[in-house]
């Protein structure tokens, strides 16, 4: 219940309004806490005597809250942060976007920031010229330090849930140029698939999905890969053959040349790569040697990806084993397992392997896709580059002597 009166005020009406109302018990003492709050009105004088109130509820240390700037408050979540972990590199992409918000919200007093105040910021960001992608990353670190807020008792809410992030109206190129990244996988993607495929895959998925990933082979050319095919000591996986299901109904599968003489090539692998490949081939064989105690229809094959009966997977099977695994992650693109053929092109580009070599590794009869990523991740490189170069010497090139 509250209790109002007026109180004589040197205002232009003569008075105020006070309100006074019972707060929870002192949290040590026990004593009774009255709260009382003066306005220029009855309802605002209300208002902010309910709101002392809930933030006592809630817990919240307003002395403190008050006292805690916005950059104070970022950076203690920042060394906390920084203890928890986590990798160097991810320490330094979020401090990078700490000091942007700190142009446009920096002494402000950390629980005063509204919802409509953070929106206006990103859209103020999106018109200072940072990319909708960056303005992404600052949106992730501002919710991971307002959660942190909350959970230290500085204030009660977080103002960037549901805010609207800055989008502008594509052109043509753009539209091409982000259909282009819907035939690949990103870094993120790949790390929320790969953990399902660890946590959920079937015999084989892991080692399957890793070789294409990084590979780049084509999923026939998985499919028909033989043991003699894979040199443990020279470290190399020879690629001469694909497999073809004419008749996807009856299951009949058959052994083709690739398309084109520029498909047949031999890749170097990785030491993690070897070993697991060898791996497989032990568990393989004792599979293999159980399934024939038990049944009649087993097939000798010198395949490196198999069903239980020694047949080699197919296409289809791979598809399948995708399909399960992906709908269990965050990713909206259509993908088929060809995607990691082209998530390996902007990888090896990512790492700085030059455009010949590429395509050499991958196979030649791929040319305008190949091209066309590795040009759009050749030109994200650089404006990702450009970015990053203007934000780390910001604060230096603008600051007053």
């Amino acid at each position: 219940m509250a209790y109002l009166k007026k109180i004589p005020a040197k205002n232009k009406q003569g008075y105020k309004w006070l309100c006074v109302m019972e707060g929870p018990p002192h949290p040590v003492t026990g004593d009774r806490r009255q709260i009382s709050r003066r306005a220029d009105t009855k309802n605002e004088a209300q208002a902010l005597a309910q709101k002392a109130v809930d933030d006592l509820l809630s817990g919240i240390d307003k002395k403190k809250a008050k006292r805690t700037s916005f950059r104070s408050a970022g950076e203690e979540w920042l060394s906390d942060y920084s203890k928890s972990g986590v990798k160097n590199s991810s320490i330094r992409a979020r401090s990078k976007a700490l000091l942007v918000l700190y142009k446009y919200i920096d002494q402000q007093s950390i629980e005063t920031v509204t919802f409509t105040q953070y929106q206006k910021i990103l859209y103020k960001m999106f018109d200072d010229g940072y990319s909708e992608a960056y303005i992404r990353n600052i949106h992730i670190v501002s919710g991971m330090l307002f959660k942190w807020s909350i959970k230290n008792k500085l204030r009660a809410d977080d103002p960037t849930r549901e805010v609207k992030l800055p989008k502008k109206v594509l052109t043509v190129e753009e539209i091409e140029r982000r259909n282009l990244e819907e035939k690949y996988l990103e870094r993120n993607e790949l790390n929320d698939f790969m953990s399902q495929v660890r946590e959920r895959g079937l015999e084989g998925d892991e080692e399957a999905f890793k070789l294409l990933i990084y590979s780049g082979l084509r999923p026939g050319e998985l499919c028909a890969l033989m043991w003699p095919d894979f040199n443990a000591s020279e470290k190399t996986l020879r690629i001469t053959k694909t497999l073809y299901t004419p008749d996807r109904a009856g299951g009949r599968v058959e052994i083709t040349p690739p398309k084109t003489e520029g498909s047949i090539r031999t890749i170097s692998l990785d030491d993690v790569i070897v070993e697991m490949l060898k791996d497989l081939k032990i568990r393989q064989a004792e599979r293999h040697k159980r399934y024939k105690k038990m049944n009649s229809d087993f097939v000798e094959t010198n395949f490196i990806f198999t069903r239980p009966n020694g047949r080699s997977i197919d296409q289809k099977v791979l598809l399948n084993r995708m399909d399960r695994l992906i709908k269990r992650t965050s990713i909206s693109k259509k993908a088929t397992p060809h995607i990691f053929r082209h998530t390996h092109i902007s990888m090896l580009t990512e790492a700085g392997v030059d455009l010949r070599t590429i395509m050499k590794r991958v196979g030649h009869d791929d040319e305008a896709t190949t091209i066309k990523i590795y040009t759009h991740v050749t030109m994200r490189m650089k404006r990702n580059a450009d970015e990053n170069i203007s934000i780390h010497f910001e604060e230096i090139l603008n600051s007053e002597e």
